[in-house]
């Protein structure tokens, strides 16, 4: 007898479905490969667009950026694949299917998070990287003095297309020519001339970004609110920054450089002390920074603390030395200390390159040196004593590779609002930057991490407190870190608050505005707020 019609069918339908069962499921690549497809509305070059941990060349694009070694070692989560579009379109794509899939996005433009937080993820795998490396277009408009720059650029780029057109141009962001503008003008970037212009975030004009839902976004599509949030919030917290569009500011055509060294035995506690006072009201056409490193001492064997008195001068030679010797005669500083220069080789001298550096070196858009590296930051509001100083030294003295960098603030800084931006830290003295560096793989990597933690605790005193601010671009992730899930508004206000002080609570409003469902995360990203009442 027959089986009625319906049995068959069913029998064929359960036979299909236990096959499908048997056959492994499509993997992460496959599924996404042909979301992607269908949702991006270019061609997507997928053989040299993606790429997988099976192949040779994953590691050198997962590498190729990435700044920070500690963030390599093979004991650290790795992508799934790495996704590098070369079409705005493909970055909304990558958005749609990795909602649509489920699957972690974490976004890098320059590879410099000090956490490594755009290519690793700590807190959740699987997860995928959409590296924006091919979208570097740079469009400089003299006439109109403004520029459009793709997040894959890197600022030394910026510069050098600046200067190719016009010697009286400049822009007032980094100083470390490899970061990637993308995230870099997200944490507010800060350079040698924001003492006379502000940070690149205070003179950043529109944007072009990818939201939650996988649309462009312009300023006007976007709303203040939005615009607010990106110019300062940190980054990867609100969509994918695809273009800035920055007004360009009025350089000399000569400026001036100087770098002048002190150690503990000429004086270098006095003079710093000196520094403190002046270098936040100086003219604002001048930035020293200082740099403190360990130098060889003079016996033999024995080492010293050197600081390095870094400067730039928006001005000639002559009226540099007069400002020095009104202001800051203690430094000495006199005419053959001075260079006269162009301001784009200005940002050669400043970045370390050694001197004759041809700027097209600009053009390489990667960094050359990496190391394992802790970091940390802090704001000071009153100058440190010089017994501050001296315990200060002793701690220097007795790591291998210390580095402070203390990058002074006032003049223009001075004059903005600590909430026009998510970017609070305005009426400072100056910023201090700990490193402490190494090169031999994770073997010593607890001893510096606790020499550099020591150091912070010790400088307590001489700070900001309440909160103890720290800067969001050098990322610190002892400070405190989200959870996979539902990270509450108390705990991320732990680093939240020292990040952004009060601006932090209106960042946590837009964020659950436009991302209620935290689409965009990583260890420190805002949290939205959570949903009211029943799901």
């Amino acid at each position: 007898m027959m089986l009625p019609n319906f049995s068959v069918s069913s029998l064929v339908f359960f036979l299909l479905i236990s096959a499908s069962w048997a056959r492994t499921p499509p993997s992460i690549q496959d599924s996404l490969i042909k979301c992607l497809s269908k949702y991006s509305q270019t061609s997507i070059p997928f053989s040299t667009a993606f790429f997988t941990p099976n192949t040779s060349i994953f590691t050198t694009v997962l590498e190729s950026t990435a700044q920070n070694l500690r963030y390599l070692v093979p004991s650290v989560p790795k992508p799934e694949f790495i996704f590098t579009p070369v079409q705005d379109s493909h970055v909304q794509a990558a958005v749609i299917c990795s909602k649509k899939l489920q699957i972690h996005l974490r976004v890098r433009s320059g590879g410099h998070d000090y956490e490594g937080l755009s290519y690793v993820s700590q807190i959740e795998t699987p997860f995928i990287v959409v590296d924006l490396a091919k979208l570097r277009s740079v469009k400089v408009d003299i006439k109109n003095n403004n520029a459009w720059i793709q997040a894959g650029a890197t600022i030394g780029e910026v510069y050098y297309r600046i200067a190719e057109k016009s010697k009286t141009h400049g822009f007032p962001a980094g100083l470390c020519t490899s970061l990637g503008i993308g995230g870099h003008i997200t944490g507010g970037a800060y350079g040698s001339m924001m003492r006379k212009y502000g940070l690149a975030a205070d003179n950043a004009i529109d944007a072009q970004i990818v939201d939650v839902k996988g649309k462009i976004l312009d300023r006007k599509a976007m709303g203040e609110d939005l615009f607010w949030a990106i110019r300062g919030g940190g980054g990867a917290s609100f969509g994918i920054i695809l273009w800035w569009k920055i007004k360009l500011v009025p350089v000399p055509a000569t400026v001036t450089v100087f770098a002048v060294a002190k150690t503990l035995e000429t004086g270098a506690t006095k003079l710093l002390h000196r520094w403190e006072q002046v270098a936040p009201v100086i003219d604002e056409d001048l930035f020293i920074r200082v740099f403190i490193q360990l130098a060889n001492g003079t016996k033999t064997g024995s080492k010293t603390v050197t600081t390095v008195y870094q400067a730039l001068f928006l001005g000639g030679a002559d009226r540099l030395v007069d400002v020095m010797q009104k202001s800051f005669p203690e430094l000495g500083v006199t005419r053959k200390d001075c260079t006269e220069t162009s301001w784009i080789k200005s940002v050669l001298f400043i970045a370390g390159y050694p001197s004759g550096t041809p700027t097209e070196v600009l053009l390489q858009g990667k960094s050359t040196g990496k190391n394992y590296f802790k970091a940390k930051s802090d704001f000071v509001q009153n100058p440190i004593p010089e017994t501050g100083l001296q315990g200060l030294w002793k701690r220097l003295l007795k790591e291998a590779s210390p580095l402070m960098i203390l990058t002074p603030y006032g003049g223009m800084m001075s004059k903005i609002s600590e909430s026009t931006l998510p970017f609070p830290h305005r009426g400072v003295l100056f910023k201090i930057q700990y490193l402490s560096g190494w090169q031999e793989g994770d073997k010593t990597e607890a001893k510096h991490m606790n020499w550099i933690r020591k150091l912070y605790s010790y400088m307590a005193p001489y700070v900001t407190m309440s909160p103890r601010q720290a800067y969001v671009n050098y990322k610190d992730l002892d400070l405190g870190v989200n959870k996979k899930s539902n990270t509450t508004f108390i705990e991320a206000s732990s680093w939240g608050y020292r990040y952004f002080k009060d601006n932090f609570n209106r960042l946590v409003k837009i964020k659950t505005k436009v991302d209620p469902n935290n689409f965009f995360r990583h260890e420190q990203s805002i949290p939205p707020l959570p949903k009211r009442g029943h799901h």
